[in-house]
């Protein structure tokens, strides 16, 4: 009652504004206009108009923030460990950088960031130790949580996700980011079973002994490995959410043919918007993956949303190729740098928009249903690429006050943001309880 009696008050608040704010009539006018008459017709109804219009964007606003507030909200990928590998900071304060600090996610609502325990896929290349890079990122997990446990907590179940969300923290439920820690061993599947990995994404930015890449030229497996057709089912019987982003179309098919339980992508947007860029999925494998009961979380960045996004990095690429090239220059030179902020001067980046985010919603939705999908905003895994209107964790009520104004109820906003994860992660436990 006192929200909606606050919002007849500022509407007349508005209403008067408005009013006030009409140009003076011009004294010839004045004087032709017998005094006391009303004013015409034609501007009350503008100022109505004006009214209302005001008075509903109020309102979409203060929906999405109280939604906000009331539903878990699940990011299936927030890159936090390794940004603070690479600079730290801490998180339950402000921050300076990155796109995720606890002011930022108290103010959007985000109660279940998934911390992406991301091992770059070179270190499988070059023979390095993926398994302990992965356990390092896990202890940085840990250690947010220790250092803050009015503020986070760990989540190594929907139980305990639910629970903490309750008690009013942020849960860090984990997936991992490649495969590769795995090593071709199952017992370190079941060793980051323990350690709270709650899905694993296959590969990453090139193929490893699990799965070949989408980003990588070479297929080595064509498809999923013998080693990874035997890990799906292994991550089957662990409770481990298989993620399907960035591996290749033909290992995603294998997937979907071998996996007992649904199937996530938890940072994958839709290729119908980027055709040929095989990292987005088709209308076909999106489909595919809700036929099997699995979720596609959309990632926000630019270049995952928006065709011109692509184009225009795509060009920026290879002009800085060009003069790599030209100069011999590695990519930590200092002279890159240069070069990029020279260019970006000319060629500003091309920025997706809210809007363009939420046209991935919506061709999932009619494609497949609003059980089909959540979000996997990459936040901190994206560089400065990420829309207006969604520059950080701050900006969840953005989203959702977009859905509402295209026409989502309030149970379909439930689903996107926790309730479709919920469902797979709960299928998932169930289904490893049998083993």
């Amino acid at each position: 009652m006192k929200s909606i009696f606050k919002t007849k008050m500022l509407a007349i608040a508005i209403l008067a504004a408005l009013t006030a704010c009409q140009p003076e009539q011009s004294q010839t006018a004045k004087q032709t206009m017998p005094e006391g008459a009303e004013k015409p017709k034609k501007v009350i109804d503008n100022l109505e108009e004006k009214v209302i219009a005001a008075v509903g964007k109020l309102d979409l606003k203060q929906q999405a923030e109280t939604l906000a507030k009331k539903y878990i909200i699940a990011d299936l990928h927030v890159d936090v460990p390794y940004r603070l590998e690479n600079k730290y900071e801490d998180v339950s304060k402000a921050t300076e950088s990155g796109d995720f600090d606890y002011p930022r996610a108290k103010a959007g609502g985000l109660t279940a960031p998934f911390m992406s325990i991301y091992v770059p896929a070179k270190i499988e290349a070059e023979g390095g130790d993926s398994t302990a890079v992965a356990n390092k990122l896990i202890d940085s997990v840990e250690a947010i949580v220790k250092q803050s446990p009015d503020k986070f907590a760990l989540a190594y179940s929907v139980a305990q996700m639910q629970e903490n969300f309750q008690k009013g923290l942020i849960s860090l439920p984990m997936g991992m980011e490649n495969g590769s820690p795995i090593a071709g061993d199952l017992s370190n599947l079941e060793h980051f079973y323990k350690r709270g990995i709650r899905y694993i994404t296959l590969s990453h930015s090139l193929s490893n002994h699990i799965s070949d890449s989408s980003y990588d030229e070479k297929r080595p497996n064509n498809g999923l490995s013998d080693f990874g057709k035997e890990l799906v089912m292994a991550m089957n019987k662990a409770g481990v959410m298989v993620d399907v982003s960035h591996i290749s179309d033909k290992a995603f098919f294998d997937v979907m043919e071998i996996s007992k339980v649904p199937a996530i992508a938890s940072h994958s947007s839709a290729r119908h918007f980027t055709p040929g860029f095989e990292r987005n999925m088709s209308d076909e494998m999106i489909e595919k993956l809700a036929e099997n009961g699995g979720v596609i979380f959309i990632n926000f960045g630019s270049t995952f949303v928006s065709q011109k996004s692509i184009e225009n990095y795509n060009k920026f690429k290879a002009a800085r190729d060009v003069f790599l090239a030209q100069h011999k220059l590695e990519m930590d030179d200092p002279k890159v740098a240069e070069f990029t902020q020279s260019y970006r001067a000319k060629t500003p980046f091309e920025f997706a928009n809210l809007e363009v985010v939420l046209d991935h919603f919506d061709h999932v939705v009619k494609l497949v249903g609003v059980e089909h999908v959540g979000i996997g905003s990459d936040y901190d895994g994206v560089g400065d690429s990420l829309p207006t209107g969604l520059k950080d964790a701050s900006t969840y009520p953005n989203l959702i006050q977009g859905l509402l104004k295209r026409g989502y109820s309030e149970a379909d906003i439930e689903k996107i943001l926790s309730g479709n994860l919920i469902r797979v992660w709960e299928q998932t436990e169930i289904f490893a309880k049998k083993y």
